[in-house]
């Protein structure tokens, strides 16, 4: 399954995108088409005109304009930015050069007694600089080092500040307690990772920052999603949704209701909120940092639905999202910018394969998931659990099958704690 993405190199990235979202849906060119002119608003010119047009964007020959790129996004449940992805986003070395100072300079000051506006912007890229290491820093070390700059934030609390600056410290604080939270439950601390997660709703709250306790909902959610309490990543996803409305954070509290709908087994519910963060994502402006944890990027509702339609039973459109997501998390070199992403879309292929009867692709891509520095060990876990049931189930006596299982069952028993 992976042979795809070598393919298709002569031609641009989204004329692929476009005949794979197709082929997803098992549509013929022309039924596309119709398709199509299904989801317009407005008329259309007629089925042939409409149809050399989408041959021409399938062989990359033109580039569909914004009106087409937006109706080809709807039309396939997705959004436009994930079909047609922008670049020069900002980088980690902008991010760093952000803030003017060398962190021995802001520490420096903060002894100081020095909370001028320059020493709070410098403290707000060092926070952002945090939340973007989260996808590929080792998860220990960006412990330690998250932990040590939300002493030095929340030491500031001390100083004689003013009314906004308080607020701006507490949200501070905040931002670098979700960064927390994160990595503690992803390395299997659940109670540090709970406790940090409600320290961190506290503060976002305290200093009026909605997009803090959204995530902190979204956490809730996250955390009751890896432990099966179902209902709960609901109600969790409501109260986010109810703080954070039309924001960033309410697209991925949408995923997590998808998520949760599919895991009990409902399909139009978990498509109905598919749909919602979709639509929402659509209007929301491209982010500047796709790095940055606490942000929605486009590309992120492709892992969304793939879980979703893996859960499902929809294999077609499961095997074509996690191949997207391959896709956009690895680099022309082979780095991987999304390596926990990555890891889920292969245990998503090796469930594909396994429920195909192919046990050799099954376990090389769950062999492949857990080999990764970085992860998530409970997100990881939940969705290998998927691959090791049908392990049990359709290859009981295999002794490769009983391996991986083994494994799988090891690493769950060593890194989890209450």
């Amino acid at each position: 399954m992976e042979e795809e993405l070598a393919r298709d190199l002569d031609r641009p990235a989204w004329a692929v995108r476009i005949r794979a979202e197709r082929h997803a849906r098992g549509w013929s060119q022309a039924e596309a088409v119709r398709a199509l002119q299904a989801n317009s608003d407005t008329a259309l010119p007629d089925e042939p005109n409409v149809l050399r047009s989408w041959k021409r964007w399938e062989a990359g020959d033109v580039e569909p304009d914004e009106f087409y790129k937006r109706l080809l996004a709807k039309t396939f449940g997705n959004v436009t930015a994930a079909l047609f992805p922008r670049h020069g986003t900002v980088s980690d070395d902008e991010i760093l050069q952000g803030t003017g100072m060398e962190t021995l300079e802001i520490i420096s000051r903060l002894r100081a007694s020095d909370v001028s506006a320059a020493t709070l912007e410098a403290l707000q890229v060092t926070a952002d600089h945090l939340c973007s290491e989260y996808p590929f820093a080792d998860s220990e070390l960006l412990l330690i080092e998250g932990r040590a700059w939300l002493r030095r934030i929340t030491g500031l609390l001390d100083r004689r500040l003013t009314l906004a600056q308080h607020r701006e410290v507490l949200s501070l604080a905040g931002w670098v307690s979700l960064l927390v939270g994160c990595v503690e439950y992803d390395t299997g601390r659940r109670s540090h990772a709970e406790a940090t997660r409600k320290a961190a709703l506290s503060l976002g709250q305290e200093s009026g920052n909605i997009d803090i306790e959204g995530w902190a909902h979204e956490m809730r959610a996250w955390f009751a999603l890896t432990q099966g309490d179902y209902r709960s990543v609901i109600a969790a996803a409501k109260a986010g949704e109810a703080a954070a409305s039309g924001r960033s954070v309410a697209v991925q509290l949408a995923g997590q209701r998808a998520k949760a709908w599919a895991r009990m087994g409902d399909r139009r519910q978990t498509e109905v909120a598919l749909e919602q963060g979709r639509d929402l994502l659509e209007g929301l402006p491209y982010p500047e940092n796709l790095n940055h944890h606490f942000v929605v990027d486009p590309a992120k509702f492709d892992f969304y639905a793939m879980d979703g339609y893996r859960i499902v039973g929809d294999d077609k459109k499961a095997e074509h999202y996690a191949t997207q997501v391959i896709r956009a998390s690895t680099g022309p070199d082979g780095t991987e910018s999304k390596p926990m992403r990555v890891a889920e879309a292969r245990i998503t292929l090796g469930v594909l394969a396994a429920r195909a009867g192919d046990l050799e692709q099954a376990i090389a891509m769950g062999e492949r998931a857990l080999s990764g520095d970085r992860r998530s060990l409970p997100s990881l876990l939940m969705v290998s659990s998927e691959l090791t049931d049908l392990l049990r189930t359709k290859f009981a006596n295999d002794p490769s099958a009983l391996e991986f299982v083994e494994k799988v069952r090891a690493l769950s028993a060593g890194g989890i704690s209450t």
